[in-house]
């Protein structure tokens, strides 16, 4: 205790002694505004070519922009720095200039911080601006991909020559405003506190095309420039007797604040500031004197079109299937790039991706510009082929097949290294129409949404009912969120009434589970109906930033299906587990026996979460006959379908024991086993082998009689447990059954085939022989 008391006593006195030093040293200085001592921190992330969550630090210390030094940096360090840039945290920093020299002052050397400050001038260091580096050691950080609550998320990609940031679209039209996207106005900047016109004078479609790639539109249409400039122009009083007949422009009311002139872009840059530009310097009020502010019209892409016009002219432009698709993504406008090439989908090698080809991906689909270009399998792994490898676009192609790139063999790349993609999307304010209320934390709570904010309105925040609500209906309230996946699908909430909302405003809550806002589901209309309309009944979600993501080896069932005559006398702990057809019951028992098609089951998680049963080990079912506990009621449908769907046999498999068998890589760790009451799941990366001769890994085909069908094999049928992407869950094979053997082919997870191979294998006629060509 002495020691504490003495250190405490010793920093004491230097902050006294500090605080003398600088009102002495301050008293000569004529009086001025009231203000804190020491200047005004702020910080900024340069570089490039980089992601908008990372980059080369630089710090505004009196009046000059500034880098630091990476002697002695931690990870510490960047904690603070990312809590000063709005992240939440650091997951890493660079040395050695990653992102590119910096230039002016190094303010800041041997910096060391605890983790904690509040501020990194409150670490230790030499001092401002007193250091023995050079620009070559200029430090960078990575920061977690997450927002600090209330800090504005402008996805800057800065470069060193100018320092634009917040780029918007001022609807200039009346009536515009309310109308979201907003797809035509005044190009307008962040400036100081407010915002700041740019001159038009030189403006072309390029510049047009970059500013609506930013906002989130594919394509840039040429605007009435003439209409603009004549109501600039027009006379008072004639303006004011136009006002019922003519189209009347906020531009009349807002004084005009230019801030940049002569912009230059070649149209493939993803940010208005990575273009040439001049800025205005001192007073501006006379600037741009035979010009008009720059006004843009962009066209919208297939999902954020309005008005039958557009939808119409969309729905010609994207007629036949695309031939390019994203999967995994959180959100709407980013996942893992999936490409079609000889009817087979497949992905594409992260080697030299980057955000022109990105970009390209992006407007292909209907999105604007790239916001990242993520390699390593951000979103995930993908299955099947890699069709490309070394994409190169120059970003004016209309298609990313129109690109130079290299077919690769298996060699070359794995799908560990599969591109992936985040685009701007057009702002629609979705999620101003839903909160969290009650919560552990932001991720969590009972679900409220604003109802009667059609004609402006001050919106009615109510309460949705939980019946039938469940993991699809929570994946597009976390979307609409942006809180990323639905981890759960609550029907009943405990939840503290933080917002003291009862009122239960929306039921029939129906979704697929790919809308964008909850308002795009199916849903009782006008009335309400609901049996509990208690808050305690209403629906509530738990959101994740990642997801599991199951699929089927298909070779492997393929390669291991066959026919088994299996004594009745065997299988009372199967018929126990309803794991036989009905007519099971009618047999002879224990005489006779059940003819079954078995097979072997690879289930692999190549998703970014581990998978877990929804029901924790205190609800799991033992089962005394098979000695082992049930995580999962249903985990997998196995189906015997006519070509035309209809279903002629079944079974059905609860999760007996979901454990990692084995992991593809062998740095990753198994870390679910089911021996001595084990904790169950799949882990990322690793894979849930049923082996073709334990009981229940099979259908009942007894009752089926010989002819040409289809086993269908769905993981995750009910969807209990949430997953990043429910469409490759189910597994297809064609086959082939005399009464005698059975020949199955043609195995193929349900998404990885064309629409047009996907039909050839409905209509499939059927084998003649045992030969499978």
């Amino acid at each position: 205790m002495g020691s504490c008391g003495t250190w405490a006593w010793q920093e004491l006195l230097v902050l006294l002694s500090s605080l003398w030093l600088w009102v002495g040293s301050a008293q000569p200085t004529p009086p001025g505004p009231t203000h804190a001592p020491g200047p005004q921190l702020k910080f900024r992330l340069a570089g490039y070519p980089r992601k908008h969550n990372e980059g080369r630090v630089e710090v505004f210390y009196n009046d000059e922009w500034g880098t630091i030094c990476d002697d002695d940096f931690t990870l510490a360090n960047a904690h603070v720095l990312c809590r000063h840039l709005g992240f939440v945290a650091a997951t890493g920093w660079a040395h050695s200039a990653k992102y590119g020299k910096g230039v002016g002052r190094i303010w800041l050397d041997n910096v060391n911080c605890a983790g904690g400050e509040k501020s990194i001038g409150d670490c230790k260091h030499r001092g401002w601006g007193n250091s023995d580096c050079s620009h070559e050691e200029d430090a960078g950080v990575i920061c977690k991909d997450e927002r600090i609550p209330g800090f504005k998320d402008s996805n800057v990609i800065e470069t060193e020559q100018s320092h634009v940031e917040e780029v918007r679209l001022r609807p200039v039209v009346s009536g515009a405003r309310r109308q979201l996207p907003v797809t035509e106005g005044i190009v307008e900047v962040r400036y100081k506190d407010g915002w700041a016109q740019i001159c038009d004078e030189g403006w072309d479609s390029q510049n047009s095309r970059v500013v609506c790639g930013m906002m989130g539109f594919p394509a840039e249409k040429k605007v009435n420039r003439n209409f603009y400039k004549q109501a600039k122009s027009q006379p008072k009083q004639k303006r004011r007797e136009d006002i019922g007949s003519k189209k009347r422009l906020f531009s009349e009311r807002q004084q005009l604040n230019y801030r940049l002139h002569s912009v230059s872009c070649t149209g493939t840059e993803v940010h208005l500031s990575m273009c040439t530009f001049e800025f205005y310097r001192g007073n501006a009020s006379a600037a741009c004197g035979a010009g008009m502010p720059a006004v843009v019209s962009c066209v919208p892409g297939p999902l954020f079109a309005t008005g039958n016009a557009h939808k119409k002219k969309q729905r010609q432009q994207q007629q036949g299937q695309p031939r390019i698709r994203l999967k995994g993504g959180a959100k709407v406008g980013e996942g893992r790039v999936e490409v079609l090439k000889n009817s087979e989908w497949g992905t594409i090698c992260d080697d030299r991706w980057n955000l022109l080809s990105a970009s390209v991906v992006c407007r292909e689909l209907g999105f604007g510009s790239a916001k990242e270009a993520l390699t390593g399998a951000r979103m995930g792994q993908g299955t099947g082929p890699i069709h490309m490898n070394e994409v190169q676009c120059l970003g004016t192609e209309k298609s990313l097949w129109s690109c130079p790139f290299k077919n690769i063999t298996q060699e070359d790349c794995k799908h560990t290294e599969d591109a992936a993609i985040r685009c701007n999307i057009p702002y629609m304010g979705y999620e101003n129409l839903i909160r969290l209320s009650g919560g552990r934390s932001r991720f969590e709570g009972r679900v409220e949404v604003a109802v009667g904010t059609g004609n402006g309105d001050q919106p009615r925040w109510g309460l949705v009912c939980g019946e039938g609500w469940g993991t699809l209906e929570a994946m597009v309230a976390c979307r609409q969120l942006g809180l990323g996946f639905a981890n759960h699908g609550l029907q009943e909430t405990w939840y503290w009434d933080a917002s003291n909302v009862t009122e239960m405003v929306l039921s029939g809550v129906k979704c697929a589970g790919h809308e964008m806002s909850l308002s795009h589901c199916q849903h009782h209309s006008a009335s309400l109906n609901c049996k509990n309309t208690g808050t305690r009944f209403a629906a509530g979600v738990i959101c994740s930033e990642t997801a599991s993501d199951l699929l089927l080896h298909a070779p492997l069932v393929q390669e291991t299906a066959y026919i088994e005559d299996r004594p009745l006398h065997m299988l009372y702990c199967a018929a126990e587990e309803n794991c036989l057809s009905s007519s099971a019951r009618l047999a002879n028992w224990p005489y006779g026996h059940r003819r079954l098609l078995r097979f072997s089951s690879q289930i692999h998680n190549n998703g970014r979460a581990d998978f877990r049963p929804k029901a924790g080990r205190h609800s799991w079912v033992w089962h005394e006959c098979h000695r082992h506990y049930h995580s999962m009621d249903i985990f997998t449908h196995y189906d015997i379908l006519t070509p035309n769907g209809t279903k002629v046999a079944e079974g059905h498999k609860a999760s007996f024991c979901l454990e990692d068998t084995e992991c593809e890589e062998a740095d990753v760790a198994k870390r679910y086993e089911c021996a001595n009451f084990g904790e169950q799941g799949i882990t990322v990366g690793c894979w849930d082998l049923y082996r073709h001769d334990i009981d229940c890994q099979w259908i009942d085909i007894t009752d089926v009689k010989p002819g040409n069908y289809i086993l269908q094999v769905v993981i995750n049928p009910n969807f209990e447990v949430a997953e990043s992407d429910f469409t490759n869950n189910a597994m297809k094979c064609n086959c082939k059954y005399d009464g005698h053997r059975i020949w199955v082919h043609s195995c193929h997870i349900g998404d990885a085939l064309s629409e047009e191979a996907n039909k050839r294998f409905e209509q499939y006629p059927g084998q003649l022989n045992n030969q499978i060509s």
